[in-house]
């Protein structure tokens, strides 16, 4: 039977019908065999038309963009006012050390007064490993809000005028500082947005960089341009840097970071939720909850740099110049141009920089002492790969970002760098 035909005719003609209707059928089957595939051709184009739409609704239409005026755009945008939620994924390989971390995190601040668990110089570092939601609120150089969500509990760091506070409700502490000049909050010791990470990243632009605008991208509702940046060295373990730029206003909106090893993403930190306009004033606002056990941070530090001096003494100026106060003339440590603001020697240049801090600790790793440095010392070991050259023997910790050299006589190297480079420069050193 042909395609399309019904068996119309052969059932008339059977029936004894008459020509004329017989006739009529088969002009209606001729018909039907052309306009059949003539709709399904339309149907056909109309999908392939639209399945490039379909591909574009996460790739806007915008107008072209340089990456120099990219850029410039971020470093121009003013957003005063905005408020959102950010997820930010971090996966530097890290061993699961069975909530050994979150101690050692805690112990961090235990050199700040009585190491409130609300004291951000510990809390945030926290933001180091795994997934965390985040919401954010900014109105201005004098409010801002970053809020971290957890399984039935929240920390939050709030900064309002010239009162910077921390609570942790798991805890149920409180941390309170203050900022010396109005606008200008307490800064925070881990990135949290996008933003944070994009601004570190730029900073460090060079002609060791590889700069390009990969397309556009749609985050949050928001159209945006790709702004991907590579390094064009060898040796370092960093891949490509890819930022989300808001076309609109500038603002940084994903930050993705691959290692050069390949895998999932180091740091992916984006906004699920973003607005521009003006949060409400109580967003801002803070009381201690009642019972909350609250720590004065500006004694906590005025305490703590109190007993530093004390134990330092007259010996205070040695201990600055060991800190990179001359030049040891040793290759590489030529000037003191060459320290840079944290005391650190800087090897190398763009992406193979490598910081090189003397401990003055000799014998590599930490042992024995009242805190259980032995243990500490062997659990260590465990965690890195032993290496030696010309500088002698050390060890290796590496992530799958930041890897460090930590030598037998005290020197550590650390950097985004593999560990050939790092076993070089402690050779050149």
């Amino acid at each position: 039977m042909a395609p399309y035909e019904s068996d119309d005719s052969t059932e008339a003609a059977q029936a004894g019908e008459e020509l004329r209707d017989d006739l009529r059928a088969e002009r209606r089957r001729k018909a039907a065999r052309y306009v059949v595939p003539v709709a399904v051709v339309g149907v056909a184009a109309a999908t392939i038309g639209l399945v490039p739409a379909l591909a574009d609704s996460g790739d806007p239409d915008l107008p072209k963009i340089t990456a120099q005026q990219l850029i410039d755009k971020i470093a121009k945008s003013d957003v005063q006012q905005l408020s959102g939620t950010v997820k930010i994924s971090t996966d530097l390989g890290l061993p699961d050390l069975g909530g050994l971390e979150s101690s050692l995190l805690s112990g961090a601040t235990q050199g700040r007064g009585d190491g409130s668990s609300a004291d951000p110089a510990g809390k945030l570092t926290e933001l180091a490993s795994g997934t965390h939601t985040l919401r954010v609120a900014v109105d201005g150089p004098e409010k801002q809000k970053v809020s971290v969500l957890e399984s039935g509990a929240e920390y939050s760091l709030i900064h309002n005028g010239t009162d910077v506070w921390g609570y942790d409700s798991k805890s149920d502490e409180v941390y309170h500082s203050t900022v010396a000049d109005s606008g200008k909050a307490e800064q925070r010791e881990t990135p949290a947005t996008p933003k944070d990470f994009a601004d570190e990243v730029l900073k460090s632009v060079d002609d060791t960089t590889s700069v390009t605008v990969d397309g556009t991208a749609q985050v949050a509702g928001r159209d945006a341009y790709r702004l991907v940046i590579k390094p064009k060295q060898s040796g370092t373990t960093v891949g490509a840097i890819s930022i989300a730029v808001d076309a609109k206003t500038g603002t940084p909106l994903k930050f993705t970071l691959t290692p050069s090893s390949g895998g999932a993403a180091v740091i992916d930190a984006g906004y699920t939720q973003v607005s521009f306009a003006k949060p409400t004033a109580s967003t801002f606002d803070f009381t201690p909850p009642k019972g909350a056990k609250v720590t004065e941070g500006d004694k906590a530090d005025k305490a703590d740099k109190a007993d530093k001096a004390d134990k330092t003494g007259k010996n205070d100026k040695v201990g600055r110049a060991d800190r990179g106060g001359k030049a040891s003339g040793a290759p590489g440590h030529g000037s003191a141009k060459d320290l840079d603001k944290s005391g650190f020697t800087v090897l190398g240049k763009g992406w193979n920089s490598i910081a090189v801090l003397d401990t003055g600790s000799k014998g590599g790793l930490p042992t024995g002492s009242a805190s259980g440095g032995g243990v500490l010392s062997g659990f260590l070991g465990s965690l890195g790969d032993s290496v030696s050259g010309k500088f002698g023997k050390g060890t290796v910790f590496s992530t799958r970002l930041i890897n460090a050299l930590m030598t037998d006589d005290g020197k550590v190297y650390v950097g985004a760098v593999d560990k050939a480079a790092l076993v070089k420069a402690a050779n050149a050193g």
